[in-house]
C-alpha cells in the first residue's frame, strides 16, 4: 500500500506489519484523526484460553488504545453457540452455555494484561443482543439483505465446498450473525471499525454492507495478515501443542521459551508485532547474526512475557533459562511434575515419566526420543527405555530433557 496514513493508529499498523487490507484506508484515516473512536475484535469462547495465534489481534486492540481510542473486546457468548466455519475442514463441536461461560471467564484474564478497561475500553458479550432475537423477525429484517450467491463466493466458504466437505446451515448463519454484531455495536456504542485476521475479510465486509443498508452507518474494516513462521508453521503451535496465554494452561517459563526458540528469520518481524519496542531497535536486533541473534531472541521472549505475565515472571523465566542452558543447573521455574510415594509404587518407567512431564505425547514418542538419543536425565543421555525410577532416585529432583530446548523437573511431593 502506497498510502501514508496521518493517524497514529494506522501509522503503527502499517509500519509494524499489522496491516493486510482495509476497506477504505483514507476514510478510516480521516475518522481516526479524531480521538476516542471505537473499534472491536470478536473472540469466540471455544476454549478456556486463547493461544498465541490470537496475540496479534490483542496487540491491535492494545495499540488502538495506546493511540488515543477506545477498543471493544467482544466475547462471542452468542456466536460460539454456532461456531465460525472460516477455513475449517469440519464443524466445530457445539458447546452448552455452562461451558461457554467458563471459557469466557478464562479468556477474560488475558485481556486485563493488555487493555485498560478503566480508561474507555469495553468488554462486551454478543449474547446481549443475539440471545433474544426472534427468528422470523430476524429473517425478515436482516436475512433479506444477504445474497446467497455472494456468500458462496467468499474464500472461507469456497475452500470448504471445493474440498466437498459439508457446511451446515447452522455454520452458514455464522457470517450473518457476525455482520449483525457489527451493526449492533455501531448502533449501540458508535463503533466504526471491525478488525480481525485476513480470514475474516468476508465476514467484516458483510457487516459493513449490512450497517450501511439498515442504519446508513459509515463503518470500516481492517485485517491483519495470517501469520506463519518463516519455516511455514502455523503461529501458535509448538512441538508440545498449543501455546496458551493463560498461565494455568502454559507456565510463564514455557511461554518465554516458545519465544526464545523463534527462528532467526522471524526475530525482527516478531519484535515489531508482539512488543512495543521502537522500530529502529526491532530492526537492529532482527539484523543480528551468529551468536548475537540469541540475545535478540532472549530480549523478544522477555518483552513478550512481560506484557502478558508481568516483569517478575519474565525475569524468573529468563533466569531459569540461564540456569538450564548456561550453567547446566535445573532452574527454579521449569515445568514440574510432582509425584507421591503412592504414585511411584515399586518404581515408574522412564518412558512414563517423560510422558507425564509433558515432554512426549505418548509412550511410543518417548521411546523413539530415547532411541534417537534425544532424551536426557540430569544432562546424561538416556539409552534404556526400560529404566525404572524409584523413590531413592528421586531423593533429589531430577531434570528430564527432550532435545536441547525442552526440559522438566520431576520431584517427590
Amino acid at each position: 500500500m502506497t498510502y501514508s496514513p496521518r493517524s497514529d493508529f494506522l501509522h503503527v499498523m502499517k509500519s509494524r506489519g499489522f496491516l493486510a487490507d482495509c476497506t477504505d484506508m483514507q476514510g478510516l484515516d480521516e475518522a481516526l484523526l479524531k480521538p476516542g473512536q471505537k473499534a472491536y475484535i470478536g473472540f469466540d469462547a471455544t476454549a478456556r484460553s486463547l493461544h498465541v495465534g490470537s496475540l496479534i489481534q490483542i496487540m491491535m486492540l492494545r495499540w488502538f488504545q495506546q493511540t488515543g481510542h477506545d477498543p471493544i473486546t467482544l466475547m462471542g457468548g452468542g456466536t460460539t453457540k454456532v461456531g465460525d466455519p472460516s477455513f475449517r475442514a469440519d464443524e466445530r463441536p457445539l458447546l452448552d452455555e455452562v461451558a461457554i461461560d467458563a471459557n469466557i471467564a478464562g479468556i477474560k484474564q488475558v485481556f486485563a494484561a493488555y487493555i485498560n478497561y478503566d480508561a474507555g475500553a469495553q468488554m462486551l458479550n454478543n449474547a446481549e443482543w443475539l440471545d433474544g432475537l426472534n427468528y422470523l423477525d430476524f429473517l425478515r429484517d436482516i436475512g433479506r439483505h444477504f445474497s446467497i450467491n455472494r456468500m458462496l463466493s467468499f474464500e472461507s466458504v469456497k475452500s470448504r465446498l471445493d474440498r466437498e466437505q459439508s457446511l451446515s446451515f447452522l455454520e452458514f448463519n455464522y457470517m450473518i450473525l457476525q455482520a449483525y454484531d457489527f451493526m449492533e455495536l455501531h448502533r449501540r456504542y458508535g463503533c466504526i471499525l471491525q478488525m480481525g485476521g485476513s480470514d475474516q475479510w468476508g465476514n467484516i465486509v458483510n457487516g459493513i454492507d449490512l450497517t450501511r443498508r439498515v442504519i446508513e452507518g459509515e463503518v470500516y474494516g481492517l485485517t491483519s495478515p495470517l501469520l506463519t513462521t518463516s519455516d511455514g508453521k502455523k503461529m501458535g503451535k509448538s512441538q508440545s501443542g498449543a501455546v496458551w496465554l493463560n498461565p494455568e494452561m502454559l507456565s510463564p517459563y514455557e511461554f518465554w521459551q516458545f519465544w526464545r526458540n523463534t527462528t532467526d528469520a522471524d526475530v525482527g518481524r516478531f519484535l515489531k508485532l508482539y512488543t512495543e519496542m521502537p522500530l529502529d531497535e526491532c530492526e537492529r536486533l532482527g539484523a543480528l547474526e551468529g551468536s548475537e541473534i540469541n540475545e535478540a531472541k532472549a530480549r523478544l521472549a522477555t518483552e513478550v512475557t512481560t506484557l502478558l505475565h508481568g516483569a517478575e515472571a519474565a525475569k524468573a523465566a529468563a533466569e531459569t533459562a540461564r540456569d538450564v542452558f548456561e550453567k547446566g543447573g535445573v532452574g527454579g521455574d521449569l515445568p514440574t511434575l510432582t509425584l507421591s510415594v503412592d504414585d511411584l509404587g515399586d518404581g515408574i518407567s522412564i518412558v512414563q515419566l517423560i510422558v507425564k512431564s509433558g515432554l512426549a505425547g505418548s509412550g511410543k514418542e518417548a521411546k523413539r526420543l530415547i532411541a534417537e538419543g534425544g532424551a536426557r536425565m540430569n544432562d546424561a543421555a538416556l539409552t534404556d527405555a526400560g529404566l525404572m525410577v524409584d523413590s531413592a532416585a528421586l531423593a533429589a529432583p531430577i531434570k528430564l530433557s527432550a532435545g536441547k530446548k525442552r526440559h522438566a523437573l520431576v520431584q517427590l511431593g
